[in-house]
């Protein structure tokens, strides 16, 4: 059975939160870019409240940089009281970056070409850096290990259409070189994969934590060896401040962790940041998807079986990040922290995960799977 890397890659991050080309340059080596005294610089972000926005401010204000944001100031209107905030919208409202001079700007929040090149064309006089957070989405093909960032990207025949969630691989990497080109030179495109922990509102990784806390026999998709990918928010944002500090531009793939992780190893990171007794049955994926319309991603969140059309996806090159100093946490440590961060939220929004299968279709998905094996068997620990 053929799986849509458009309907599981490019429909999850446009209908989720929403999550850039070239050869990298830079003025220094990873390695020793890292022992290097930190250069404090003046700092723009575009967004800077919402998820990865917030993580970017907690990450820079340690180490000494000064910080603008510019959004619209309605979400988390309160958040950074001490941090300088311009109010505008980016779709036709810049007045407020006028004449404004940063050393860098961080771009998380371009999605539509126009306006993305609107901003960019903006800033270019009084930038020295551009940063662009793009995404794994911009790739043509995901169904070939090894994907990096020489790899061609996605097109789309109307260059002016701004659906973006229909096309948003291909506004993302048409959003790339609008940077690019108004900023030669100076533009970083980071590309990140599922981007996940604290204050994720998708919950397309919180749902395996949170489902995992709960205990019990849990479905699991494949056999355990299908690879994964993702990066914690602080990683990621941890990785763009050091792009910044350094000045180093490029195109880099930001996702992790450095060696292959499987799907076994994140449930068993979940239960470990539990402590709790869940047990794990897993479940052939053809018979998930074709029999019981369990789809990977949306329903099973961060798996892609190995032997679908969409397996690269979950196992991209990263190794220009690393040797551009992109770290990784322990899984467990993710999903500790991700699991603290949800037992915070309302009652009612815990009840309600956004990603993953509701408990009544759980048990219902793997009630078949007993039946068809011949009946109930023991949960795989």
């Amino acid at each position: 059975m053929r799986l849509s890397r458009r309907g599981l890659i490019q429909g999850a991050a446009a209908l989720g939160s929403l999550w850039a080309a070239g050869c990298a340059s830079t003025s220094s080596g990873g390695a020793s870019a890292q022992s290097a005294p930190v250069a404090k610089r003046k700092i723009l972000i575009l967004g800077g409240t919402g998820f990865l926005g917030p993580a970017l401010v907690e990450a820079a204000l340690p180490r000494g940089h000064t910080l603008t944001l510019f959004n619209r100031g309605k979400t988390h209107p309160g958040l950074f009281p001490n941090v300088e905030q311009l109010h505008g919208d980016r779709d036709g409202d810049l007045k407020a970056l006028e004449g404004r001079k940063w050393d860098a700007v961080i771009d998380t929040s371009g999605y539509v070409p126009r306006i993305v090149k609107a901003s960019a064309e903006l800033l270019a006089p009084n930038v020295e850096q551009y940063v662009f957070v793009s995404s794994i989405s911009v790739y043509k093909d995901g169904s070939q290990y090894g994907v990096d960032e020489n790899s061609p990207v996605a097109t789309v025949e109307d260059e002016k259409t701004e659906d973006v969630s229909q096309y948003y691989g291909a506004l993302k990497a048409l959003s790339e070189k609008a940077v690019q080109a108004a900023m030669p030179g100076r533009a970083t495109v980071v590309r990140p994969g599922l981007i996940v922990g604290q204050g994720d509102s998708t919950d397309r990784f919180s749902y395996w934590p949170v489902r995992v806390a709960r205990g019990g026999e849990v479905l699991a998709p494949g056999d355990g060896e299908d690879p994964i990918q993702f990066i914690d928010v602080r990683d990621l944002a941890a990785f763009i401040i050091g792009l910044v500090e350094r000045r180093t531009v490029g195109t880099f793939n930001a996702l992790g962790p450095a060696q292959t992780l499987t799907m076994r190893e994140l449930l068993e990171a979940c239960k470990a940041a539990s402590g709790g007794d869940a047990t794990f049955t897993w479940v052939e994926w053809s018979w998930l998807v074709e029999q019981q319309k369990v789809m990977p991603w949306t329903n099973m969140p961060v798996w892609l079986p190995r032997q679908g059309e969409d397996k690269g996806m979950c196992k991209i090159s990263n190794a220009r990040a690393l040797a551009q100093g992109l770290t990784f946490r322990p899984t467990v440590d993710t999903a500790r922290d991700t699991l603290a961060w949800f037992k915070t939220l309302p009652p009612e929004r815990q009840q309600k995960l956004h990603a993953g299968v509701t408990p009544e279709r759980e048990r219902e998905v793997l009630a078949a799977w007993h039946a068809r094996q011949g009946g109930p068997k023991a949960a795989n620990p």
